[in-house]
């Protein structure tokens, strides 16, 4: 079939049966949401709290919409705002991927990053932010995903049915996330009437108020921060009903993000951080029962979006989700070890120019200079500014002409506390034992050790 229109590729989204996930006695089910256009489950609130605004005469092309999101959301609305001629302000807190950030930017959509750490009711949350500037913008139309009943309505209209048509009416529990609760909702209402034996089961990150709402009836005064984007949450959103929600999963932020990944090496299928917390509940659901049941799980977006985060083994080690052998001196603190081929570096003979796409390529600021196995100096982007500022054709020159050559080099069973002095005289601690190169410890590497010893 030929279509017209992204907009038309909306919904239908595939069904996965799980076949080398370990689900106990149950046969999982994964509803690829992240082959939606934009990548996610959102594309469909998107669309309907667009169109149906249109209907109801609220809005029309040209006008401003102003929305406050975590990711996915903003992604749908950018998507059907571009498609349909309307100007999109965004504003997202600060712990949104920066692939998020670069698809929403690319889409055409204002992009406004506030804080990620303050509550609702703070007027710089971003919930709260953007109905501000809603309001300060002449003409403009607050979206609104959690207090707008289009937001269910759409999951009512269409997730729901194609969710029961998949699978032939026999749907024992389905497993979702909750942040804006549309989904819950929507699917709520529609199980309510036409399969109401189905369980739904709410996946939480931990943090989040919702899960211990569920499962003990009571409300947190206060919620802590969690990681995974787009769901949890630190109130209960007006147009959330819990009402047919059985059971919450409470999953910590290195679960879901090792539960993604186990997602793609077990059935191919590449998942964002809320999918991990989905699919990590779902399997502690599956293991729990005693008979064969059929249970369905969102693949809420695509981890495309998160290959700067989860899906990257530096960003997992700095936030202590991956562990490597601890060996109890300065090795534990060297993110990119020699040894294993992770650091990068650089020859002597080779030009300036390949040291300075090595360091953009690899996010990196300083190089090693290895001659063979020897450390013979240090490339750092300050060294490299200095040597080709005045005359752009030095890049050509050799990494030996703007090398650092007087080396700080520290024994592996130093103590911590010698890498002090190393950073006060501006260097960087080269960890060495004996003749033998091990790797870097940076500014950066200590401060997330340290931060690692206090989780």
């Amino acid at each position: 079939m030929i279509h017209d229109s992204v907009l038309e590729l909306i919904g239908q989204t595939p069904m996965l049966r799980a076949r080398r996930l370990d689900a106990g006695r149950c046969e999982l089910y994964l509803k690829l949401e992240c082959m939606n256009p934009g990548g996610s489950i959102k594309d469909r609130i998107g669309l309907t709290m667009i169109e149906r605004a249109e209907r109801a005469g609220r809005i029309k092309p040209g006008d401003t919409l102003v929305e406050g999101t975590a990711g996915n959301t903003g992604i749908g609305l950018a998507l059907v705002a571009q498609q349909k001629g309307y100007r999109l302000v965004l504003v997202v807190p600060d712990k949104m991927s920066r692939e998020k950030i670069f698809n929403l930017k690319a889409m055409g959509a204002e992009v406004i990053l506030t804080r990620s750490d303050v509550a609702k009711g703070h007027p710089e949350y971003y919930q709260d932010l953007a109905k501000t500037i809603a309001e300060e913008t002449p003409g403009a139309y607050f979206v609104n995903q959690f207090g707008n009943p289009d937001n269910p309505a759409a999951h009512e209209a269409t997730t729901g049915p194609e969710i029961l048509e998949q699978m032939e009416g026999r749907v024992d529990a389905i497993v979702f996330g909750c942040g804006s609760s549309g989904t819950m909702t929507g699917l709520s209402r529609f199980f309510a009437a036409a399969s109401p034996q189905t369980d739904l089961i709410l996946a939480d990150p931990v943090g989040s108020i919702l899960a211990q709402y569920i499962n003990e009836g009571t409300l947190s005064q206060k919620s802590a921060s969690w990681m995974v984007e787009g769901i949890g949450e630190d109130f209960l959103p007006s147009i959330s009903d819990f009402s047919r929600v059985r059971k919450a999963y409470a999953i910590s932020d290195k679960e879901s993000f090792l539960t993604a990944r186990l997602l793609l090496e077990k059935e191919g299928v590449l998942g964002g951080s809320s999918t991990g917390t989905l699919l990590a509940a779902a399997l502690r659901y599956c293991r729990e029962q005693t008979e064969s049941k059929r249970v369905v799980v969102f693949v809420c977006d695509t981890g495309n979006k998160y290959l700067s985060k989860q899906f990257n083994d530096y960003w997992m080690l700095d936030n202590g989700f991956l562990e490597r052998p601890q060996h109890g001196d300065l090795r534990d603190l060297i993110l990119r070890p020699y040894a294993q081929r992770d650091t990068v570096v650089i020859g002597p003979h080779e030009p300036l120019t390949v040291a300075y796409q090595r360091m953009k390529l690899y996010d990196v600021s300083q190089l090693p200079v290895l001659d063979g196995e020897r450390i013979v100096g240090i490339l750092d982007e300050s060294d490299l500014l200095m040597h080709v500022h005045a005359e752009s054709e030095r890049f050509r020159d050799p990494v030996s002409t703007a090398m650092v050559s007087k080396l700080e080099f520290v024994d592996m069973r130093t103590p911590v506390s010698s890498l002090m002095p190393v950073f006060d005289r501006g260097h960087v601690a080269i960890v060495m034992d004996g003749p033998r190169f091990l790797g870097l410890i940076t500014r950066i590497d200590l401060l997330n050790y340290l931060r690692r010893r206090v989780n």
